[in-house]
């Protein structure tokens, strides 16, 4: 098939789907509830559907005082006896895949189960919708007529008592439809490759022989790998390398502190930024405007959302639905999805910016924050305050975390940094009070505690050696496309390990 004529048919059998898109945006409500009830009355048989009296056909409010909320920990027993061969546990079509997820790199593994429904209603489709709202945003869009550059994670799968685990994406991979692998580079096997390392130069082997219109992929890794591309082919920007370039769809992490970079990268003014809002439990938002830095809820791929508000200690109060949320809330997301899993607590937290439609912006980790001194910092904070000062210095970051100094006797506290700077400042002391001036104006907690040193001293910044991070994550086996340096943290132990690897 032509190239031009692949391009137009594709392009036009996406723009349909927009039409079932504006079915959820007319009656969000509607379908959230409609959604809580299949997933309810298709799951009466299993064993958690006989336990809280899904045959029943509740109502939300029953739902919520009967069914628990649950954290990973809460159901891994469930879990792993599915995962050694029993069925009908948590959901009632047979389960045989399992993404292997650490999160931000916690030594103890998770085992998140996908289900046929939740990659074909929620994984594959959310694909298609994302380049859907691309498309219905850029008319003249030629995203087909090459193809799109995707960095997932580094994992093969592999088999265990006839389920199979890996990396999310590996399992994504396995199941790719004709389509989607005809319309992606590198291949298949490269993409499956271990070897982290190996991996990267087999992809630029690859893709810079191609027409490549679009790419996908955490910001972080990928900045590796396009700024290897140029290292290979000698180019001064990434059009030179792929002139058709257009757009970039991102998540996993914050894209604030890479935005600079990536626009060095790519200088041209129409170039679009799309993200997106995914996890191994399913897929949640989708950026559905141009030059925009906020979500679509997503709300009809067999998950039915629910939110925790938090109050300004982080502690979470009674769940609501949908229909109760109020803009400008911190809330804790809670899900239950077309997996089995139920009032599952992802840990992640969102703030509504729209109800009409509901849109959100990610706003961190219930488990990575500091508040130890009751400063609330989040990762929104975080990332915005490194944005401005990196401006003002004109400095670029490639990884950072930070982590309390605890009072000691009559010594106070501070929060401690490692970053690791692409471009370092000139100046470390005006970069550390920057910072300190930034998160003072954009989180009134921080800026009390501040206050004459009253609680917490100046913060103290280490400047993180070449590699650091890389090398802290290969130590722990955990190099590759999705896995994330953990932000902020109220205990030591990741910055003490980095500072004791920073010589």
């Amino acid at each position: 098939m032509a190239i031009p004529l692949f391009n137009s048919i594709a392009s036009w059998l996406l723009r349909k789907r927009y039409h079932q898109i504006e079915l959820f945006l007319k009656y969000p409500l509607e379908v959230q509830d409609e959604v809580l009830h299949q997933l309810v009355d298709f799951s009466k048989d299993t064993m958690v559907g006989k336990q809280h009296g899904f045959q029943d056909s509740l109502k939300y409010e029953e739902f919520r005082n009967r069914v628990p909320i649950v954290t990973y920990e809460d159901i891994a027993p469930m879990i792993e006896r599915t995962r050694r061969g029993e069925q009908n546990l948590f959901w009632p079509t047979s389960i045989k895949w399992f993404a292997k997820s650490s999160g931000t790199t916690n030594a103890k593994s998770k085992f998140i189960p996908v289900s046929t429904e939740a990659l074909e209603d929620c994984h594959y489709k959310s694909s298609k919708d994302l380049l859907c709202l691309y498309l219905n945003n850029n008319e003249n869009s030629q995203l087909f007529t090459g193809k799109g550059l995707r960095l997932g994670g580094s994992k093969e799968l592999y088999e265990d008592n006839g389920t199979f685990f890996g990396d999310l994406s590996a399992i994504l991979i396995d199941n790719m439809p004709l389509w989607a692998e005809y319309s992606s580079t590198p291949s298949n096997k490269v993409s499956l490759m271990t070897e982290w390392e190996s991996k990267l130069e087999a992809i630029i082997e690859e893709s810079i022989r191609e027409n490549v219109t679009s790419l996908a992929g955490v910001p972080s890794w990928m900045l590796v790998l396009l700024n290897q591309v140029l290292e290979k082919t000698g180019k001064n920007h990434l059009f030179e390398v792929w002139e058709n370039l257009e757009v970039y769809f991102h998540g996993g992490v914050s894209f604030t502190p890479y935005k600079n970079q990536y626009e060095k990268l790519l200088p041209r003014n129409k170039f679009n930024y799309y993200e997106t809002y995914n996890a191994s439990e399913g897929f949640f938002g989708i950026q559905d405007q141009n030059n925009s830095d906020e979500l679509l809820l997503m709300l009809d791929y067999g998950i039915f959302y629910e939110f925790v508000p938090l109050d300004s200690n982080g502690q979470g109060e009674l769940a609501i639905p949908l229909w109760e949320v109020q803009l400008g809330v911190n809330y804790a997301l809670i899900i239950t999805t077309n997996a089995g899993l139920w009032r599952y607590k992802i840990g992640d937290t969102v703030r509504f910016t729209s109800k009409n439609p509901y849109r959100i912006k990610i706003t961190g980790r219930t488990k990575h924050h500091i508040n130890v001194f009751g400063e609330e910092l989040i990762i929104e904070n975080a990332e915005e305050a490194l944005k401005q000062i990196c401006e003002k210095t004109d400095a670029e970051i490639m990884d950072y975390t930070a982590a309390p100094i605890f009072m000691t006797g009559k010594e106070k506290g501070a929060h401690e940094w490692i970053i690791e700077f692409r471009k370092p400042p000139k100046d470390t002391t005006f970069f550390t009070e920057g910072l300190d001036n930034a998160l003072k104006a954009l989180n009134s907690d921080y800026e009390a505690k501040r206050y004459n040193d009253v609680t917490l001293k100046m913060p103290k910044v280490h400047i993180a050696r070449k590699n650091l991070f890389h090398d802290w994550l290969k130590s722990k086996n955990k190099l590759g496309g999705q896995h994330k340096i953990p932000r902020l943290s109220n205990n030591r132990d990741c910055l003490e390990e980095l500072l004791r690897m920073n010589t």
